[in-house]
């Protein structure tokens, strides 16, 4: 029987030391000068490389990767299926892998990405899903996920600036539309099979942490699920705004980071060393700043 992913997720998240994630989101115009070749130069050849580069760097630092399958959708499809690589070769390396590739649709639209993206071979270990459908958006994502032993991500509270455009609409009550995506996602994550041995679900929310008073609220209507928080760094949250998404004992979220890491070795710190170097190094001041804000 597969183990839970909300437990290998915990258990993962306790060998590394720190519940962080690395987005891998590649882009030809920023990879290291070293990478990008002349004139007649495949950008996947140098993406591939940088990509495997990234993800010993940041091995044995962070317990799990995210990669973002629009940078791979864009190089065609050899693109697509280098995304597939890298789920099988981030593995190779003891990681989990959460695809971010928010998709959404209903009946057997749903039913066929969930089967291409959580019954494929090889897989990720969870991937994000957009809940804004509504419940039967989730729904065949949580039964693939509930058959694969595998975890999904629901997008909850976002951290795009126009996200309350949409998401703080409220109803005649005073509830906020991200509050009832919550309630549903939690609802859609009580399913006993979903259930792991620490109590959390296999079915968590994406709730970004450039809005720490929503985290909190958000975390008391959803106790069970484990938040992916995106935000930290580039887009200016800083590790004590992430803390918020977690519970009083450090558990219940891991909190990605992609520009700030993956792109470090265009800083000025680490002018003339090597760019893995880069990287792993700015992996670690990651896992290290959030593992102390959660009391790790």
């Amino acid at each position: 029987m597969v183990e839970n992913f909300a437990d290998r997720l915990l258990g993962a998240i306790d060998a590394a030391g720190a519940p962080v994630c690395v987005g891998l989101d590649p882009r030809a115009e920023r990879l290291p000068d070293a990478l990008r070749g002349g004139a007649g130069a495949l950008p996947l050849d140098a993406i591939r490389t940088f990509c495997l580069g990234v993800l010993d760097a940041v091995a044995g630092v962070a317990p799990a990767v995210k990669p973002q399958i629009a940078c791979f959708e864009a190089l065609g499809p050899a693109g697509y299926e280098l995304y597939f690589e890298l789920v099988a070769e981030a593995r190779r390396r003891g990681l989990l892998v959460i695809g971010d590739v928010k998709r959404s649709d209903i009946g057997s639209s749903a039913e066929l990405y969930a089967r291409g993206h959580l019954a494929a071979d090889p897989a990720p270990d969870a991937i994000t899903v957009n809940a804004y459908l509504g419940d039967d958006t989730l729904a065949p994502f949580v039964e693939a996920a509930a058959a694969a032993g595998k975890g999904l991500f629901a997008l909850v509270r976002t951290s795009n600036p126009s996200a309350p455009q949409v998401q703080d609409v409220t109803d005649a009550n005073g509830a906020t539309v991200y509050e009832h995506v919550a309630d549903l996602v939690a609802a859609a994550g009580a399913d006993e099979r979903l259930i792991g041995a620490r109590g959390y679900s296999a079915v968590g929310a994406v709730v970004g942490a450039t809005y720490p008073d929503e985290a909190c609220r958000l975390r008391e209507r959803m106790p069970q699920q484990i938040f992916l928080v995106p935000g930290y760094g580039a887009q200016g949250a800083t590790a004590g705004d992430c803390a918020a998404a977690f519970k009083a004992d450090g558990t219940g979220a891991i909190v990605n980071a992609s520009r700030s890491v993956i792109y470090a070795f265009a800083d000025e710190r680490y002018a003339g060393r090597p760019w893995q170097d880069a990287v792993a190094d700015a992996a670690r001041r990651f896992a290290d700043d959030v593992a102390g804000a959660v009391g790790r």
